[in-house]
């Protein structure tokens, strides 16, 4: 059994604040040790379930030199291999090598969802992301990229926004665990860590165990993707063959399938 974890920041327990989540904040070292535990509650949990390979996936543009080197090295459960250093997606070897199933840690609601907890899709800049005319966030991103590659998504973590957008996009056989519930976009009602550590790593011993009859998320194709951003200065860094500037603010890829087009618009 082949499991990939990908882990992002804003959506573990305890996590309501920029300031825990961006480098050089105040309380970003905070941010990295309860990230850190997320993830190792998720290793034990796949180590129980008896899986043969775990790779994990730093996933989260804190920024500067710490982006997607949040996890504390000399912290992490013996067990598995971390992915530290790559940037956000681009990390596909244990898709494309046969991997039997994804997990979703510590992920966060789209863009314009006001409970959820740091809510946003991709950047600060994106206001909103369309896959084949639906608005849709990084939950579905993530999770196309593993469908590409013919691998499911079998667990998701984070608030309830969270939970809630994960059934609604990918259908309500994957499974997921809340471990905080927004009140606001920077308050929330949070599980203490230790009690979203052992909820985590029941649930991936489930799913690793006896893994969800799902099916790969997969949007329909040809497939467009369209971007619009909070203002025209933020278009620029897109303008590459193969992208369309539909008016100041909005760009669009189509291609043949949803990796082609990512690849195509997001080029890192």
């Amino acid at each position: 059994m082949r499991v990939m974890i990908w882990v992002d920041a804003e959506g573990i327990s305890g996590v309501t604040s920029w300031e825990q989540v961006l480098a050089g904040r105040s309380r970003y070292d905070e941010g990295r040790r309860l990230m850190t535990q997320e993830v190792n509650a998720a290793v034990r949990g796949a180590k129980l379930a008896g899986a043969d390979e775990i790779v994990v996936v730093d996933s989260h543009g804190a920024g500067g030199d710490h982006s997607f080197r949040n996890l504390i090295p000399e912290l992490l459960e013996p067990g598995a291999e971390y992915v530290l250093g790559a940037p956000w997606t681009t990390y596909t070897r244990p898709l494309e090598n046969g991997c039997d199933g994804a997990i979703f840690l510590g992920f966060h609601a789209k863009a314009g969802t006001p409970d959820g907890i740091l809510s946003h899709t991709v950047s600060e800049s994106w206001l909103n992301f369309f896959v084949n005319g639906e608005a849709v966030g990084e939950i579905a991103i993530c999770a196309a990229i593993c469908g590409h590659f013919g691998v499911p998504v079998w667990l998701v973590t984070g608030d309830a926004a969270t939970c809630r957008e994960t059934q609604a996009t990918l259908g309500e056989g994957v499974k997921t665990v809340c471990v905080k519930e927004g009140l606001t976009r920077f308050s929330g009602r949070c599980l203490a860590p230790q009690e979203a550590w052992r909820k985590i790593e029941m649930a991936v011993a489930e799913v690793v165990q006896y893994p969800p009859k799902v099916s790969p998320y997969q949007p329909a194709t040809p497939t467009t993707l369209r971007v619009e951003w909070t203002a025209p200065e933020h278009v620029r860094g897109y303008l590459h063959a193969g992208v369309q500037q539909v008016d100041e603010r909005t760009v669009e890829v189509t291609a043949e399938n949803f990796y082609a087009a990512w690849r195509t618009l997001w080029r890192r």
